[in-house]
């Protein structure tokens, strides 16, 4: 009777944690959209549920239309094993690569959002420590310089995957940016957080008529970093702010 009582609670955080699973990546997916983090139908965001199992964003939906009974649940082959809608081939080979090499990334996002996207088209173009935004990345950014084309092979998936190298933000030559957390909240967050980063690094060189940027002093780079990190409930706390204003203005969106 104990096992099977046992059985029963695992089945019933299995199926919670899925919903939940669903319910943070449409939330995530749609609060992107409206900050112009989207590109047409393409990129994607994905969350691992269990070794080879994991949920992720259909193909062919904007992420403003997504619910959360879109979410996919697929393993590690590639198999929709729930869902009414295909999975897309990039999103399939990006992300189940970084998910089995780096097993800090529960959740990752793929974006080409419009800053930090411009900051990959720069030859040798990197994020400056020169604003408190960027400070929370600090020892924390990959940089992949090799731009290889459209990720549709193991071997490409594999090769993206390998440059993260147990970072949490990575910057892809040529194409965009990737952002791995332990949660979709705090991935979400870092998200949000890198794309003003760069925009206020790219508003600042535009605007600075030659002059150098003022790059903070190493020591005090790792400090804030370190003060960010210790008051991680302000992503928690940013992503239930943006769940509420979703339940308000977008009724449906959390359906399963």
């Amino acid at each position: 009777m104990a096992a099977v009582l046992q059985e029963k609670a695992s089945q019933s955080a299995n199926a919670a944690a899925l919903a939940q699973g669903r319910i943070d990546l449409a939330a995530a997916l749609r609060w992107s959209a409206r900050l112009n983090f989207n590109e047409g139908v393409c990129n994607h965001f994905s969350l691992e549920l269990a070794a080879d199992r994991y949920l992720i964003n259909p193909q062919g939906l904007h992420w403003s239309e997504v619910t959360a009974a879109d979410i996919l649940l697929i393993d590690g082959q590639g198999r929709v094993l729930e869902g009414k809608h295909k999975l897309e081939p990039t999103a399939f080979f990006i992300h189940s690569h970084i998910h089995r090499a780096n097993p800090h990334a529960k959740c990752v996002l793929h974006t080409h959002m419009p800053y930090a996207t411009a900051l990959t088209l720069i030859a040798g173009g990197r994020l400056e420590w020169c604003n408190q935004n960027a400070l929370r990345y600090w020892g924390q950014i990959a940089y992949d310089d090799t731009y290889n084309g459209l990720a549709l092979d193991d071997a490409e998936g594999e090769r993206i995957a390998a440059q993260l190298q147990g970072k949490s933000v990575m910057f892809m030559a040529s194409h965009g940016i990737t952002v791995v957390g332990s949660s979709v909240a705090w991935a979400f967050d870092d998200l949000y957080y890198l794309e003003r980063a760069c925009m206020h690094q790219v508003l600042a060189v535009q605007g600075a008529a030659g002059r150098p940027l003022r790059r903070v002093p190493d020591e005090i780079a790792a400090r804030v970093a370190a003060q960010i990190a210790a008051e991680r409930q302000q992503s928690d706390l940013f992503f239930d702010s943006v769940k509420r204003m979703l339940d308000r203005d977008e009724p449906g969106w959390s359906a399963l």
